[in-house]
């Protein structure tokens, strides 16, 4: 396994149309092309790439601030990630953005950052055997 870049930075925020104006208007990152989630929210884009993803909450939640939410990785070698996480008793969740087949490993660090590993549609991995490690 190996990591090849930082992907993205995804920002929850109760406003979305002001968070995407700024980071289109102020930055220069035009919003592009978004997954079809279930929930609402913005990408903007350097380049070719989606760095920016807003994630549209309806506000913060009970004890929680608005915040970065999670940081994420491009990475390769899925299967022996998934193998490195299981050795090591560090717990999981995978989650396949629709309509891209891109596999999310989202962990956290020692202090609670949320971490996203991404791995392409290319890479396999047999997750039914890590059934039961997924957080």
């Amino acid at each position: 396994m190996g990591i090849s870049w930082l992907d993205h930075v995804n920002i929850r925020t109760a406003n979305l149309a002001a968070m995407s104006r700024f980071y289109a208007d102020i930055l220069g990152m035009p919003s592009g092309p978004r997954p079809n989630f279930r929930f609402g929210g913005a990408w903007h884009y350097c380049g070719d790439r989606a760095a920016v993803h807003l994630v549209e909450v309806p506000k913060a939640p009970a004890g929680d601030e608005l915040r970065l939410e999670h940081f994420a990785f491009r990475s390769f070698g899925f299967a022996p990630f998934l193998d490195r996480l299981r050795k090591a008793s560090v717990s999981y969740d995978i989650a396949v953005v629709p309509g891209l087949n891109i596999r999310q490993v989202n962990i956290y660090d020692p202090d609670g950052n949320h971490i996203e590993v991404q791995f392409g549609p290319d890479e396999q991995a047999d997750m039914a055997a890590f059934e039961g490690r997924a957080a």
